[in-house]
């Protein structure tokens, strides 16, 4: 098999003691025929020492001009057939390469190919798994907006570069503007493997979220005379409209959380918001959270009595002010969980985690009840599927018994255990837990969703209902019944979406945006990712 050299050019400014993480990762790459290029862009820091003393690394120097540039002078002295960034303070998973490389192998028209990315939150030590599908139609989806986000994500070919170069007078979002330009004119391709992790640190330019709005709406206005029909500037206008509600919503969190917060970040915010119900709320809100930011660098008098005295009480709007509307009732919409109102809130939490993880949905499975979820993930990666059920009342179902005790299933049996909103209906959950690892081979994977913020059921499952969950007590859980696998858990939910699911209201009466919106003091669904360690 063919196997090209493949350039990995790193810019960095002042991340040397992040430097040696993003070349370890080339290093460790499974794909063995790689150059390292790192360009350092101006720094002050040891970031020329780090990559010297590392046997092979090619080094450049140039004052900081920023990553754009880097990149470009980058260009200049690659030698790969194909060619990769990495960020300094970002890092490739093992198979980063070979993956990529796969998928341009097999299409010799495609110009780039993307994967997907993990975020890694370094204060928190929480890890974002983000994954995409896009099977087709990339430039439309790009101009919705940038459904790859990770630059180390995507390997180009050589020949791109002969046509294009990084636009240096843009800072921020540069990658964005360069996938736009190329899938308009040429063929490219997106899978949903994990390529590498993305670290976020209070250095990160995408922390300047005024900087990053701004800057993506010149980038996509920059498409405007190129849009060729009537999809097209459909799929733009829609984008400008997802970059503006995504960094409003940003912002807001930001607003809401931090304060230090600036008066650019507030302008962005006023200038961005639209005439929408929900905006309109957020905009109240920021302004009495800036008044209140006033009213403390105000000395005592009687400007500070008088903007006090427009406040309105804690817990906005004030008190006896609150328009319940429809909610001004005892007893819910609906008793079927929304299922007669066009389905249920948290499946859409549910199935957004299995479509994300829909690459361990392979081999041999296990589902608990059905195998709809199998077959529908899995697909054609499934080699056998079987359906756990608790009693003999399921023609379909291959394995009888009670998951918290089942001594008849065999050990190490199967890649993947599908455990959808039935662990709370199990008095001896942690049995199941256990269980679950036990018939899990090595290297296998447990997806599990559990309830947190729900009504009861008002049928079969009354008598049944025990439990409810948090991300705290799941990740005790796991640490206790995983050991050794580091289970991803995730909290989704917010105070409007758990105050809907409990009236019962349907998946199809929330917005995409009202459901994306997660607060973790509110958590309607926790799922969890847990892979069986391998042993040494």
């Amino acid at each position: 098999m063919h196997n090209p050299l493949i350039s990995v050019i790193i810019p960095c400014y002042n991340l040397g003691h992040l430097l040696q993480d993003a070349l370890d990762s080339v290093f460790r790459q499974t794909y063995e025929n790689t150059e390292i290029i790192v360009i350092d862009d101006g720094s002050t820091d040891d970031t020329k020492t780090v990559a010297l003393r590392n046997t092979g690394v090619r080094y450049f120097y140039q004052h900081n001009q920023g990553p754009s540039a880097a990149r470009n002078v980058g260009l200049q002295h690659f030698k790969g057939e194909c060619v990769v960034f990495l960020d300094a303070d970002d890092y490739l998973y093992d198979d980063a390469l070979a993956i990529n490389y796969s998928y341009l192998a097999k299409n010799e028209q495609l110009a780039f190919v993307s994967g997907s990315h993990d975020k890694v939150f370094v204060q928190s030590g929480d890890i974002v798994p983000v994954v995409k599908t896009v099977p087709a139609h990339h430039y439309l989806n790009l101009l919705k907006g940038n459904y790859i986000g990770m630059h180390a994500a995507v390997m180009y070919r050589r020949w791109v570069f002969d046509e294009f170069k990084f636009d240096s007078s843009i800072r921020g979002c540069e990658e964005y503007d360069l996938y736009l330009k190329i899938a308009r004119k040429y063929l490219v391709l997106h899978h949903p493997h994990k390529i590498a992790a993305y670290r976020f640190h209070k250095k990160n330019s995408s922390h300047n979220i005024p900087l990053m709005l701004n800057t993506a709406i010149r980038v996509l206005e920059s498409q405007e005379p190129h849009l060729r029909n009537s999809a097209e500037k459909s799929a733009y206008t829609e984008g400008l409209r997802n970059w503006k509600q995504y960094y409003v919503q940003e912002l807001y969190a930001n607003i809401q959380g931090n304060s230090k917060f600036s008066a650019t970040d507030y302008y962005t915010l006023l200038k961005n918001l639209n005439g929408t119900a929900s905006n309109s709320q957020m905009l109240s809100s920021v302004l009495i959270t800036f008044t209140k930011h006033v009213i403390k660098k105000i000395p005592s008098g009687r400007v500070r009595k008088k903007l006090i005295s427009l406040l309105p009480a804690e817990g906005t709007p004030p008190f006896g002010k609150v328009k319940l509307g429809d909610f001004h009732q005892s007893v819910p919409f609906s008793t079927q969980f929304g299922y007669d109102r066009g389905g249920p809130v948290d499946r859409y939490y549910i199935e957004n985690f299995l479509s994300n993880e829909s690459l361990s949905v392979r081999g041999r499975v296990l589902e608990i009840g059905d195998n709809s979820y199998t077959m529908f993930y899995g697909s054609d990666r499934i080699t056998k599927s079987d359906i756990l059920h608790v009693n003999d009342s399921n023609p379909h179902a291959t394995i009888i018994g009670d998951i918290s005790n089942a001594p008849h299933i065999p050990d190490n049996a199967f890649d993947c255990i599908i455990l959808t909103q039935t662990l709370h209906l199990i008095y001896n959950f942690k049995d199941a837990l256990h269980t679950c690892h036990r018939i899990l081979k090595p290297g296998g994977t447990l997806l599990l969703t559990v309830p947190g913020i729900t009504p009861i059921d008002h049928g079969e499952w009354e008598d049944v209902w025990y439990w409810s969950f948090t991300d705290k007590s799941m990740k005790r859980l796991m640490e206790e019944t995983f050991p050794g696998s580091n289970a991803e858990v995730y909290p989704y939910g917010n105070v409007l979406t758990a105050s809907a699911f409990l009236y019962g209201m349907g998946l199809p009466e929330l917005s995409h945006t009202q459901l994306d919106f997660n607060d973790p003091h509110f958590q309607v669904t926790i799922t969890v990712k847990a892979t069986k360690a391998i042993p040494h």
